[in-house]
This record gives C-alpha cells, sequence and structure tokens, in this order.
C-alpha cells in the first residue's frame, strides 16, 4: 500500500465520513460526497451556515474515513484550512464540475452561500481485515506529524511466550525482547493484559 492508492481508494468510496468536535468537546460526524483530490490534496465543500463549516474554522480538526468492500478502512487525520477568498471560485467551479448534483442543491446565485475547505498536511492510517495476519500501515502527507498507537515490549520481558500464545494474529516474534510485527497487529491489547511482568506498554 502506498499514499496515492490510499487517495484512489477513497475516491472509489466516494462518500466518506468527516468527523470534527463542536464546542462541547462532543464528535460529530456526517457523510460528504463534495471532494476534489488534487494529487495528494483534498478540498471538500460545505456552506458557511453549517455547523460543519463553524467548527472547522474554530478548531480545524478533521477525521476523514472510508470503508471499501474489501474491508479497508482508511482514515484521514489532520486541519482543515478554508481556501483563500480568490481562490473560492475556481474551486468551487472544479467541484460543481465533477458533482452535477450539487446543481440541484445549490441552484442558480444561492451557491455564493458555499465555502471550500482543503486538507493538505495529515496523516494516513490503512487497515485491513481481509488479510491473515491484517495488514495496518501509516503514512504522513505534508508537514504532518507521524503516528505511533499500539503496543510494544520492553526491556523488562522475560520471554515467556505469553502474548504469543495470545495474540490473534501471530504478530509477536521470539527475542530478547519479544517483538511485536505492528504492521499486523489488531491493537487488541490481548498481549497488554496477558503478560504476567507489565512488559507491554502502549505508545
Amino acid at each position: 500500500m502506498d499514499i496515492e492508492t490510499c487517495i484512489k481508494k477513497l475516491g472509489y468510496v466516494g462518500v466518506l465520513d468527516f468527523a470534527t468536535v463542536d464546542e462541547n468537546g462532543a464528535p460529530q460526524v456526517r457523510n460528504i460526497s463534495a471532494i476534489h483530490y488534487e494529487g495528494t490534496t483534498l478540498c471538500f465543500l460545505t456552506a458557511r451556515g453549517k455547523t460543519f463549516a463553524r467548527q472547522l474554522k474554530a478548531d480545524g480538526r478533521v477525521q476523514i474515513l472510508g470503508y471499501t468492500k474489501y474491508k479497508e478502512t482508511i482514515r484521514l487525520s489532520g486541519r482543515a484550512v478554508e481556501v483563500p477568498a480568490n481562490e473560492q471560485l475556481k474551486w468551487r467551479n472544479v467541484l460543481y464540475q465533477e458533482q452535477p448534483y450539487l446543481e440541484n442543491v445549490y441552484p442558480g446565485e444561492t451557491k455564493n452561500i458555499d465555502t471550500i475547505f482543503m486538507l493538505q498536511d495529515y496523516t494516513i492510517e490503512y487497515f485491513c481485515l481481509s488479510t491473515r495476519p491484517i495488514t495496518r500501515e501509516y503514512f504522513t502527507v505534508g508537514n504532518a506529524e507521524p503516528i505511533r498507537k499500539g503496543y510494544y515490549i520492553s526491556e523488562d520481558c522475560i520471554g515467556c511466550g505469553t502474548c504469543q500464545t495470545v495474540c490473534p494474529q501471530n504478530c509477536i516474534e521470539a527475542g530478547s525482547p519479544f517483538c511485536i510485527k505492528e504492521n499486523h497487529c489488531l491493537q487488541c491489547g490481548n498481549c497488554f493484559e496477558n503478560c504476567p511482568v507489565e512488559a507491554i506498554r502502549r505508545y
């Protein structure tokens, strides 16, 4: 898997879930289909009066999720910025050309309420459940900080092998210390809960 393929797969999915947080820190999720892909940059459209636009302006953090028929989850996490005023019309025209249904939603001059946001610096988490063992990969785009999630085995490991026996994906290798193959880890925490000496740590 690579960044470009992840972006292509999101385009095939078409309608993606966009998550933000409101002023009280509560999660808010909505489906967005008005998305334009320009290399690794995503532009998407909403209306200025919508809660979605207000949350993006206030905070900027957004998480975008697509799920394919092949049991692949592709998650983008980053900050969205509103496109500068002098570029809004250009990107709006692109989106309306690619998504003709938008003309039915905002006909004529009513489309002036639209605003375009852009996601440029973000992380990608690719997670596929249809392989054995499962596949998990991380990527960064632009100036985003790399992701580190899941578990690792510290130097406190005594080599008892308990973690291997409880791993549902058999992704732990013997060694000193034992080692979790992170690209195949479910991050379920079974090894963490069963280690007799608490040698397994969360990132």
